[in-house]
């Protein structure tokens, strides 16, 4: 029988673990399994399941023999989004129709490096169709669920990833990060989420390589499990133009430097976004929290107002080149998401494109001002609690009407504009018992940095997901 003892481990302890041969890969993979299939008929985050690949794999590994080195995962179980292919494994493009039977020929790049750094994949997670929603439901697999309330959602659109961490499923998840993606799932589900530099982590293959909002990134437990994953993903790879070699060793290795000269500061909404009392209350309780224990947190008046109208630009962009074909060929078949989305980019002008690629530079010109100052900048990763998992999108808060489907998570795109890196960190729950999540942003490519800042903030505040969470139907 599994050891069910084995998901309690967080993924250090676990490859730990696995480099001492005190526990085997097949014994965690094992324990993944019978995991999965205890609690995913609950949360649904893992709707494609590849088993019988993942013990190939193995096999695999085994005959490779030992290969220690930081990053390396030693037969670790983990999860991939259903945005990325892996060679032999159903593709949908996150639950879509139109991919219903689509199966994938070759990995991709990022999966290709985890595999080759010791990493198993058990199953890909669900995500909204094509990522294009906050909240993580599509036609063909249906709404994940928060495992801190069934009745609600993961946020998107890495919500299956997120969810597959937060429950134990796995120890590590891949999430992509465009607009909201990784922090959002991250703080509704209370664990530990990545957006890193473009090109930290090499994206290949993918439609515009130029585009430097769409990123990969881990998920994880804990800010060790994210640094340790971070490390397996990291690479330089010639096919990606905007990757970077990265030395190995830069991440795990310096997660006790935390440098107590560093410099905070603290916006509540970056001047972009309303946000609820709710998350207001625990987030600046968890800011006069580090303060008692040293950190020095400074208000932060940043002007990021201009955010929706760039990134609505921006994003607008990519719309038109990558999505036009297929509403072309597909017409209604194609989630509304991307119909509406597709139709405000055409209603937009040249001008209006080209004010757009002039505007990010002037909010990149505030961060970098900002930042000549302060080392962190920190802020809300969600401006509201999770809501209902049947819902596609937010209309209002507190009698703020978004105009966008997407515009409820400004204070993430926003960032995602600037390149910055952000750590997703929760630091807290509502009086209703829901996780609520920092941004911890640093400067570009100084992610070593921010990983140990955030295991700083991480040992003052608490791991809030260190250990699964247990769904509330099987308590």
């Amino acid at each position: 029988m599994p050891d069910s003892s084995l998901i309690k481990l967080t993924a250090t302890e676990a490859v730990g673990l696995l480099a001492k041969k005190e526990v085997s890969p097949r014994e965690l993979l094992q324990a993944s399994i019978e995991r999965i299939n205890e609690v995913d008929p609950l949360v649904n985050a893992m709707p494609i399941k590849c088993f019988d690949r993942a013990y190939s794999m193995l096999d695999t590994l085994e005959e490779r023999g030992d290969a220690h080195h930081p990053g390396w995962l030693g037969g670790l179980p983990i999860s991939v989004k259903d945005l990325e292919p892996v060679a032999g494994v159903p593709f949908t493009y996150g639950g879509s129709g139109i991919y219903k039977d689509h199966v994938a020929t070759k990995n991709s790049s990022n999966v290709e490096n985890l595999e080759h750094n010791g990493g198993v994949v058990v199953g890909k997670s669900n995500s909204p169709e094509w990522g294009f929603n906050a909240s993580t439901i599509n036609e063909l697999f249906g709404p994940t669920r928060n495992p801190y309330d069934l009745s609600l959602t993961v946020g998107g659109s890495s919500g299956g990833a997120a969810a597959s961490v937060a429950t134990g499923e796995v120890w590590a998840a891949t999430g992509s990060d465009l607009g909201s993606s990784i922090r959002l799932p991250a703080a509704f589900c209370g664990v530990v989420g990545l957006r890193p530099t473009p090109g930290r982590i090499p994206h290949v293959p993918v439609g515009m390589p130029f585009n430097s909002l769409p990123v990969l990134g881990p998920i994880a437990r804990t800010v060790e499990d994210v640094a340790l994953f971070f490390e397996s993903m990291v690479a330089f790879d010639w096919r990606d133009p905007l990757s970077f070699p990265s030395e190995q060793g830069s991440f795990t290795g310096k997660l006790d430097r935390f440098d107590a000269g560093t410099t905070f500061g603290w916006s509540p909404d970056l001047n972009v976004t309303p946000v609820s009392p709710a998350v207001l209350k625990v987030a600046n309780a968890a800011m006069a929290t580090l303060a008692h224990n040293g950190i020095r947190v400074d208000d932060a008046d940043i002007d990021c107002s201009m955010g929706r109208d760039v990134f609505h630009a921006i994003r607008g962009v990519g719309h038109l080149a990558n999505m036009t074909p297929l509403v072309e060929q597909y017409g209604d078949a194609v989630i509304p998401e991307v119909r509406d989305s597709l139709a405000r980019a055409k209603r937009l002008s040249i001008e209006q494109y080209a004010w757009g690629a002039k505007a990010r530079g002037k909010l990149l010109e505030k961060f970098i001002s900002y930042f000549e100052t302060k080392d962190i900048l920190i802020c809300p990763a969600a401006i509201m609690e999770p809501f209902p998992a049947e819902w596609r999108r937010v209309n209002e808060l507190d009698g703020h009407l978004f105009d966008s489907y997407i515009d409820w998570i400004a204070i993430t795109y926003t960032v995602s504009l600037t390149g910055f890196p952000v750590l997703s960190l929760p630091c807290g729950v509502t009086e209703r018992g829901l996780p609520v999540g920092l941004q911890l942003i640093a400067k570009p490519k100084h992610e070593a940095q921010l990983l140990a800042v955030g295991k700083r903030c991480q040992d003052i505040l608490g791991a809030l997901g260190k250990e699964p969470v247990t769904p509330a139907a099987t308590k």
